[in-house]
């Protein structure tokens, strides 16, 4: 009966969609200077023609073809880059200031999806802490593009620790959200679990929680059976497991036990030769989240960001109140954990630059919705900012959130502005390979070849 509700409700997906893609026009862009999310230097005086969703050319404006009933967008001055996807980032978990499985619902879902998109994040990959069967419908509902904002891929539940991470004190979910085995034969079936309902990837969290805090107790940290356990199982269901880390130490024991994605920079100390040969030979990707830390500190110590439009758009009533409080700002600021999370996006950025000069593979993520402070879009723009300011250019930043986030899922449809693509498009007012803020400047964003609504 089960597997009966899956089909009829894939094919009227399926068939939605297929209606809604028809309806369209196709719509010819021209005169914009071209980012297309390869590396490669822009193009300046280009044209894109999108149709039914997706791009058919990607020429000189003076080699545009000429279709009849196409609508013409001239973006003389503008900059067109592929829709930015996070890696790594949560849905259903805040709410205004509260974090916890009482968030987890459609509507609210909805919502941040909806937030994401107006910031230009046009793909969404929750890692963990979901609900099924609400998690499981809505991504297939955003892959057929019913609802508005960002398509939506990601982890049903993920495997935690007993007492252990991830915190329920600080992110209060339930069973019903994490897994938490204490045999290997036990992790073993909640991968099954897993991939019965269809999970893209496992995550395992193997943390002890004390973010570098100087005489902080830790949580129990998941044991290497239990780990290794996790990772084969997955590995024979055809899954990829990332793993949540903040230490050098952990990073190393994953990788050698064949994970695939470090899901989290290291953060505690410089990485060294051996965990980035284990990487590289692994073909292990890397998620750096700088901007998870630096949202420990950065309300507080930047009041004056109130005064942003950018982040303005992000903020619900209710965080808006916190982050205008003094007292609020004083507290965090004086808590040990403010100075160690400045330290670690110290490290956290250094170490991004010697893994990618190394040639390790890097995507892009930031956390983004697992706690209040971490602003969904927001977070992204500040990641953008990081990853420039840890020494790479503009374009290679670009390049992270867009063709390489692609290639970390495997979605060889999308992260690229080129035939045959998703036209998932942002258009900006200015140039990001000269000044990264410029994403901060946007004019549309273009999901499936339509024009999202409520942007800017």
């Amino acid at each position: 009966m089960k597997k009966l509700r899956l089909l009829c409700m894939s094919a009227l997906i399926q068939g939605l969609a297929a209606s809604a893609s028809a309806a369209a026009s196709p719509t010819l862009f021209e005169h914009v200077r071209l980012i297309d999310g390869t590396g490669a230097p822009a193009r300046t005086d280009m044209a894109v023609l999108v149709e039914d969703g997706k791009i058919v050319s990607v020429t000189p404006s003076a080699q545009a073809p000429s279709v009849a009933g196409a609508r013409v967008v001239n973006l003389a001055g503008q900059t067109m880059i592929p829709g930015l996807i996070s890696d790594h980032s949560h849905v259903g978990l805040v709410s205004g200031t509260t974090t916890g499985s009482a968030n987890f619902t459609r509507d609210n879902i909805l919502g941040q999806l909806r937030q994401f998109e107006q910031y230009g994040v046009t793909t969404v990959v929750a890692l963990g802490v979901t609900k099924s069967p609400l998690f499981d419908d809505l991504r297939r509902e955003q892959h057929a593009g019913l609802n508005p904002g960002a398509d939506l891929f990601g982890v049903d539940q993920g495997i935690g620790v007993p007492d252990g991470a991830p915190p329920v004190g600080m992110m209060h979910v339930d069973d019903s959200q994490v897994l938490r085995p204490v045999t290997p034969q036990e992790a073993r079936a909640d991968v099954d679990k897993m991939a019965a309902e269809g999970t893209d990837l496992v995550k395992i969290w193997v943390d002890n929680f004390k973010n570098g805090v100087p005489g902080k107790p830790g949580l129990p940290v998941m044991k290497p059976e239990i780990t290794q356990a996790v990772i084969t199982r997955s590995h024979e269901e055809n899954l990829r497991v990332a793993a949540h880390i903040h230490d050098l130490h952990y990073a190393k024991e994953l990788v050698g036990q064949h994970a695939d994605i470090l899901a989290h920079g290291v953060r505690d100390q410089p990485v060294d030769s051996a965990l980035i040969n284990a990487m590289k030979a692994g073909g292990v990707w890397y998620i750096p989240t700088i901007s998870l830390d630096e949202s420990v500190y950065l309300f507080a110590q930047n009041p004056e960001l109130l005064n942003d439009p950018e982040l303005t758009r992000g903020l619900s009533p209710a965080l808006r109140a916190e982050f205008a409080d003094p007292v609020w700002r004083q507290k965090t600021l004086s808590d040990p954990l403010a100075d160690a999370a400045r330290k670690a996006v110290a490290m956290n950025q250094k170490n991004l630059v010697i893994l990618i000069r190394a040639g390790v593979n890097v995507g892009f993520g930031t956390d983004s919705g697992a706690t209040p402070l971490r602003i969904p879009g927001f977070a992204e723009h500040r990641e953008l900012r990081l990853i420039v300011g840890a020494g790479l250019t503009p374009s290679e930043a670009i390049h992270l959130a867009t063709g390489q986030a692609a290639a970390l899922m495997h979605l060889t449809d999308r992260g690229i502005i080129a035939p045959g693509k998703r036209a998932d498009l942002v258009i900006l007012k200015a140039d990001p390979t000269y000044d990264i803020t410029a994403v901060d400047q946007i004019v549309s964003v273009w999901h499936g070849g339509e024009q999202a609504t409520g942007v800017r």
